[in-house]
């Protein structure tokens, strides 16, 4: 076994390239190798800024043999009336490299043909690597590519050099003028090179020791946060980490070097939000906080050098940094002289999207939603009828940060600054939290608002947007989803369930439309609304499937209803849990086979079914035993229904099983007498009607 590297070194890429290009350059080695049929013990993959490294610890040095069946023409063609091969037949064996004497005939599925086998494999890994590595390379992809120097080819960045080898062969291949050697580079300033590598296992020591590369970006990330720690625990306060950045800062160097810089203290007067965004996007620096979670008047930021004078590279970072908080000074004094009154004129000169107004029109529909659900909620999530007007102002001043200046510049601050501007100009805390967490959540697994009001405007926001779009057409379909109509729904969805809002969806989305004045909407309003609902329908599908849910029961639950999303989840919990219990599965079908009935029978009755019946008119000992305890039941039924206990419900069936069981085996319901089976026919309808509210026991039919 021989072990193989290969190198492949380009202009510095962007920080975003990086970590995807390692795991792609993974699974397409390993599948080439695996095509190839070389065996190997396993292809690892490393990026950097200026390099993308495929290494194979162990590749065996020759291809695997495999003996084969192929076939060829019919044997009807393949041989003449005499027995002897014609010019096919003789084809075929010169074809396959075998005498014709190797050939036979072979027995298929659409006859007899000609067959041959043979074996392939047992190349020299040597020769087969090159077209891997060109292939593996080739097939890299970028969000944009370039090409230079005047040459077809275009990759992420101009490749400057090629390295490949097994063991201390090199591994030869080209593209445009570069041809693959033993050469690599280093640092450019601590350990440029090139360098020639004489064996494959010597190049992750050389990498380290003269080219001054830390290869492995998991490495990089460690050491940035190791002494990172250390340096702020001397100054007896801890770092401000944000993953995102981390991940970004470690794949913008090749040499970690975390420095910690000084900001002046005058500065630490600005809100955190500001101070962190300030140094996180412009400068790719951490903040620096106390115990107490106040921010310190220093910053950690990341060299890709191990300096000569670290006191005058760190003065620069300082000078540069206090140019960016000197604007953010600047236009959080500048906004907050602003009175609220002014943001929201503008926003009447700000588009929303196209035919559905202004910003300002915008806020004034959040505005509407915010005030029907507060009254709607009302005492059950303890909101006073004094805060109402609370309630619905947070969602008219949702939006009046878009034009701020400080939002201007700084955009992943919007809501935010809002939110601190309004508690600034003394708002109160209701209208402030709720304008400061409107965008959350702002992905499947980031975390909804803390507070009410927040949750409240980030569902008027979003529903509105919702229904904007959905009577505009713009649904999204497949990979396309340009206004994040997906998160949209999902997040109103997880709002609803985490905190409990007893919504109905329905009446909301109703709403919604209802706060749009004078659009000409592009689709009829009823249908927009219906396509809107089974939106939420396949997110909600989406969400659970995706929490490992059981597919069957996830139909189920939604097969029943999602007007309530706020109960879904715990229906949905108590349904997985009954259908891991042993008796589950002719449980279903006991109460399928009444679903059944009343659908194919319910339209032949001769009139609607009701659900009501006439105990009077039961036969027998088994029709009265079910009518009985369903009557027992329906109490009960309704009780744990009221206080969402499903699991309670789903209990109430296990008990019901029996009489129904017995009624289906003892008594006819489609019997002669018109009365007495119309009578039979909605005392199941009063069972299903009930049954149908936990779940579509259809859908969990095996």
């Amino acid at each position: 076994m021989a072990e193989f590297i290969l190198e492949i070194g380009t202009e510095e890429m962007p920080a975003r390239f990086v970590p995807k290009l390692a795991v792609e350059l993974k699974g397409i080695f390993a599948k080439q190798l695996d095509e190839a049929m070389v065996e190997n013990g396993g292809v690892e993959t490393y990026a950097t800024p200026r390099r993308i490294i495929a290494y194979v610890s162990s590749l065996a040095d020759v291809q695997r043999q495999e003996e084969e069946t192929v076939t060829g023409p019919p044997t009807r063609i393949a041989y003449d009336g005499d027995g002897k091969l014609t010019k096919a037949g003789q084809g075929f064996a010169k074809t396959q490299g075998v005498s014709e004497d190797a050939l036979f005939r072979m027995e298929t599925d659409k006859g007899e043909y000609l067959a041959a086998k043979k074996s392939v494999g047992g190349g020299r890994t040597v020769d087969i690597l090159p077209g891997i590595c060109l292939t593996s390379i080739e097939s890299l992809s970028f969000p944009k590519k370039m090409s230079w120097g005047g040459y077809d080819y275009a990759f992420g960045r101009p490749i400057r050099w090629l390295l490949a080898l097994l063991d201390n062969t090199v591994v030869e291949f080209s593209i445009e003028n570069m041809t693959a050697d033993r050469k690599t580079r280093g640092h450019r300033v601590m350990g440029f090179g090139p360098f020639a590598i004489d064996n494959a296992s010597e190049y992750f020591v050389r990498a380290r020791n003269d080219c001054k590369i830390v290869i492995d970006p998991e490495e990089r990330k460690k050491t940035i946060v190791n002494e990172g720690n250390r340096l702020a625990s001397e100054l007896g306060g801890e770092i401000v980490w944000s993953d995102a950045l981390l991940e970004e800062v470690a794949n913008l160097v090749e040499f970690p070097k975390p420095i910690i810089g000084d900001i002046d203290r005058l500065y630490l007067e600005l809100p955190r939000e500001v101070l962190l965004t300030s140094m996180q996007s412009h400068q790719k620096s951490f903040g620096v906080q106390g115990p107490d979670g106040k921010l310190l008047p220093h910053f950690l930021t990341t060299l890709n050098i191990e300096p000569l004078d670290v006191a005058l590279v760190k003065k620069g970072w300082e000078r540069v940094l206090k140019a960016r908080l000197e604007d953010a000074r600047f236009f959080w004094e500048a906004d907050c002289r602003i009175d609220f009154n002014v943001w929201l004129d503008k926003l009447e000169n700000v588009v929303f999207l196209g035919p559905l107004g202004s910003v300002g029109d915008k806020s004034r529909r959040i505005e509407t939603l915010c005030g029907k659900l507060a009254e709607a909620l009302g005492q059950s999530m303890g909101i006073l009828p004094g805060e109402f007007e609370k309630y619905a102002m947070a969602g008219r001043l949702a939006k009046a940060d878009l034009v701020s200046d400080m939002v201007t510049e700084f955009d992943s601050l919007q809501g935010k600054m809002g939110g601190i501007y309004a508690e600034r100009a003394g708002k109160g805390d209701i209208i402030a939290k709720g304008v400061y967490e409107q965008y959350l959540p702002a992905g499947p697994d980031s975390p909804v608002p803390s507070s009410l009001a927040g949750a409240l405007v980030s569902i008027s926001d979003k529903i509105d947007t919702l229904t904007g779009c959905f009577g505009l057409g713009k649904v999204p379909t497949g990979a396309n989803d340009p206004y994040a109509l997906r998160r949209c729904s999902l997040g109103v969805s997880r709002i609803i369930m985490e905190h409990g809002l007893d919504i109905d969806l329905d009446g909301l989305l109703s709403w919604s439309r209802e706060a749009y004045k004078d659009v000409k909407w592009k689709i009829d309003q009823d249908e927009a609304h219906a396509k809107l609902v089974d939106f939420f329908g396949q997110r909600l599908r989406a969400l659970f499937i995706g929490q490992g849910f059981e597919t069957r029961v996830v139909d189920a639950a939604l097969g029943a209803g999602f007007n309530d999303i706020r109960t879904l989840k715990a229906r949905l919990d108590a349904l997985g849990e009954f259908s891991r219990e042993s008796d589950f599965e002719q449980a279903m079908l006991t109460f399928k086979r009444a679903a059944n009935i009343i659908r194919k029978q319910g339209d032949e009755a001769g009139q609607m079914l009701t659900g009501n019946y006439d105990s009077e008119l039961f036969e027998g000992e088994h029709e009265e035993a079910f009518g009985a305890k369903l009557e027992e039941m329906v109490p009960r039924f309704d009780s744990l229904w009221e206080n969402d206990d499903f699991a309670g419900l789903l209990g109430l069936l296990r008990e019901l099983r029996p009489s129904v069981d017995e009624f289906f085996d003892n008594v006819m319901v489609m019997c002669d007498d018109k009365d007495i089976r119309l009578n039979r026919l909605n005392l199941l309808k009063a069972l299903v009607e009930r049954l149908g509210r936990l779940a579509d026991f259809n859908a969990l039919q095996v």
